[in-house]
């Protein structure tokens, strides 16, 4: 008997068509009725795919008594309620490290964007621009810059790797100094002060809500720049939004937002910001990895091996 997995959501179509072959999937996504889905899937229902937003809070999970994993699709569980899990004995996975270059490939962009504005550039040609006005206004080179990493894990690291190679000098501050040849800063206000380019690099989750405030942005200052490929919960977005509009910053590059994908539409009017729409991780190679990392841990929890990548 192929175990029975609850899906929440549609997923590439070669994940997709392995886990129909190897599990019994009950798709709650196609369901009319949520609560007599969960009543029918009750008694049956081993384990969970979860994806990014579409996580399992302690009612999901009281719904599914017979849960014995949850196999989650991204790196952050901020969207699993990690304590009712625990207490449940409900283990929990993620898929960290296979996403990790494109999602540096993706902040590397943002800064490159924001500091040498190649959106605003191209659509200055494409308005015909060049050829009535002259040149593109002159930006900023990225070498000699700092960029401040707030969250050097193994995300932060590949991005600051890059970051390197186009010359720019890193400093970073995470809860614990790690050993490594970067500066650290001792908070995030401190290491926005030392810093050109703030990258938000840290897990979500209530430990991290609104880390970059008030006080941060006031430490980066009017020429300093925000990037942010974490979660819209890092960011306290109001105060961002109005130091954007009043030039308090010089700009922000953001590939997350609260309440996506209904972000605030304040957001489209600003001309010093470039956006993404959560974008960082969204290639074939790597969404395919990240589904066979998910795979690979319902596989082996149910032929009683230790999970790949264990949470709780």
């Amino acid at each position: 008997m192929k175990p029975d997995v609850v899906i929440v959501t549609p997923v590439l179509p070669r994940t997709q068509e392995i886990l129909e072959k190897e599990f019994n999937l009950l798709k709650l996504y196609e369901a009319a009725e949520r609560e007599a889905f969960l009543k029918q899937a009750a008694s049956r229902a081993r384990a969970l795919a979860s994806f990014g937003a579409w996580g399992a809070d302690a009612k999901l999970m009281d719904a599914l008594p017979k849960l014995e994993i949850i196999s989650h699709f991204g790196v952050g569980v901020d969207s699993i309620d990690l304590a009712a899990a625990k207490q449940r004995g409900i283990i929990v996975t993620n898929t960290p490290d296979v996403l990790n270059d494109c999602v540096a490939d993706t902040a590397m962009s943002l800064i490159l964007n924001m500091l040498r504005e190649f959106p605003q550039s191209e659509q200055y040609l494409r308005s015909g621009y060049w050829a009535s006005r002259g040149m593109y206004p002159l930006t900023r080179a990225l070498g000699g810059r700092t960029l401040g990493v707030l969250g050097l894990g193994r995300i932060g690291e590949a991005i600051a790797k890059r970051a390197e190679a186009f010359g720019m000098k890193i400093r970073y501050h995470n809860r614990t100094k790690k050993k490594t040849r970067y500066a650290y800063d001792p908070d995030p206000v401190s290491l926005a002060k030392n810093c050109d380019v703030l990258l938000v690099a840290t897990p979500g989750g209530s430990g991290t809500a609104k880390i970059v405030n008030a006080q941060v942005l006031d430490a980066l200052g009017a020429q300093g720049i925000v990037v942010n490929i974490s979660r819209g919960s890092t960011i306290d977005e109001p105060t961002l939004l109005r130091y954007l509009r009043e030039r308090r910053i010089a700009g922000a590059g953001l590939d997350v937002f609260e309440n996506e994908p209904n972000i605030n539409p304040e957001f489209f009017a600003l001309q010093n910001a470039v956006l993404y729409p959560h974008v960082g991780s969204a290639t074939q190679e790597t969404r395919f990895a990240m589904g066979m990392l998910q795979v690979d841990n319902l596989r082996a929890h149910f032929a009683g091996k230790p999970v790949l990548t264990r949470v709780v």
